[in-house]
């Protein structure tokens, strides 16, 4: 039973969809082919650039879905994931700031993802933009989120779970709107940014971390991104292009508790020419930002949650909740992992019921 359709609640649905005596309804406000300021998995890039601190939950899980999605990529084309090459590169001046932090695992030479993700090498000093001093290339993916999350929810309905819109304002209420006329067992709860504001979870540690993208025509060649930049220490360069024609994202920027939706066209003019700047291959004929084709500017708010990814279980209203959100922008780099997390306390709680 899932509460939201983002890649997060699909991801934990599909993980369940192996155990033939559970019987699942998906409850969303928003579903893929939406686009809303709600919802934020449409928006992401989607790649995987792994962060998390070694040790830490959001690494496990990242570790931990890391060969799921290489498998999708090799055995289901029409999921819409590529391979890419990926070039990262860091600035000395970049550590503490808000991006500087973010990246802080990504630019490590000796990151624990380098016996994780195929190919992992590090870069010449020679070869580094003057203003950095490490960088390091790998093998990684990029996601069409346009495809990648209706091929969820097929892959939910081919497993026979039933997909409903609804909106609700307290956890407890999506007990009832299970599809057997009967009260639901379980709830899992995965609302991203809207766990700080439903009922019953009201989780004030959830915070918007606002990005802002642009996704244009241009190919790039290879996936890129650098620790920071000149203009701000809540701005970020970074570039990838989706699979199956799906684009090139340019972005962004890491905005904590900025709920603003419409595209901001100072900083998109910024993103596009620092996107220029990093990668020449994008504008080769002029260098400049009118090279560029435009498909679309997009804002997506962040799932970010003081603590990390919440991922437990808990009685609310005399029902089972197992709560998975706060992804922050993480919800496809590390959803298979939490949704195995949230599986093994789904089982549980089933192991608990089933002694009474």
């Amino acid at each position: 039973y899932t509460c939201s359709a983002g890649v997060v609640g699909l991801t934990t649905a599909l993980t369940l969809s192996k155990y033939k005596n559970l019987d699942i309804t998906i409850v969303a406000k928003h579903m893929p082919g939406d686009y809303d300021i709600e919802y934020a998995s449409p928006w992401a890039g989607a790649n995987v650039l792994p962060v998390g601190k070694p040790g830490s939950n959001l690494q496990k899980f990242e570790e931990a879905t890391w060969p799921e999605l290489d498998r999708i990529c090799k055995d289901i084309p029409e999921a819409g994931i590529h391979y890419q090459e990926t070039v990262i590169y860091g600035r000395k001046k970049d550590a503490g700031s808000a991006v500087g932090e973010w990246f802080n695992e990504l630019v490590k030479e000796d990151a624990w993802f380098s016996k994780t993700l195929p190919d992992f090498r590090i870069l010449p000093k020679s070869s580094l933009p003057p203003d950095c001093d490490t960088g390091t290339t790998f093998t990684s993916v990029c996601i069409n989120t346009a495809i990648y999350l209706p091929w969820l929810v097929g892959q939910c309905v081919k497993h026979g779970m039933t997909i409903k819109r609804s909106i609700i304002t307290h956890i407890s209420e999506a007990a009832s709107l299970h599809h057997s006329g009967k009260p639901a067992d379980i709830i899992i709860n995965c609302t991203g940014l809207s766990a700080s504001k439903l009922g019953g979870v009201m989780d004030k540690n959830v915070f918007p971390g606002r990005g802002q993208i642009v996704l244009v025509r241009n190919d790039p060649g290879v996936m890129l991104t650098i620790s920071g930049t000149d203009d701000g220490d809540e701005e970020a360069t970074y570039i990838m292009q989706r699979a199956v024609g799906g684009g090139t994202i340019l972005g962004g920027c890491m905005q904590h508790d900025n709920w603003e939706s419409q595209p901001d066209p100072n900083l998109a003019q910024r993103i596009m020419q620092r996107s220029i700047d990093l990668c020449p291959a994008l504008a080769p004929k002029t260098g400049k930002v009118t090279e560029l084709s435009v498909i679309r500017h997009g804002v997506g708010l962040r799932p970010m949650r003081k603590g990390g990814i919440r991922v437990e279980k808990e009685k609310i209203g005399g029902t089972w909740v197992v709560h998975n959100y706060g992804h922050a922008g993480y919800g496809y780099q590390a959803g298979f992992g939490s949704a195995c997390e949230a599986e093994r306390l789904v089982k549980e709680i089933l192991k608990e019921k089933a002694k009474l």
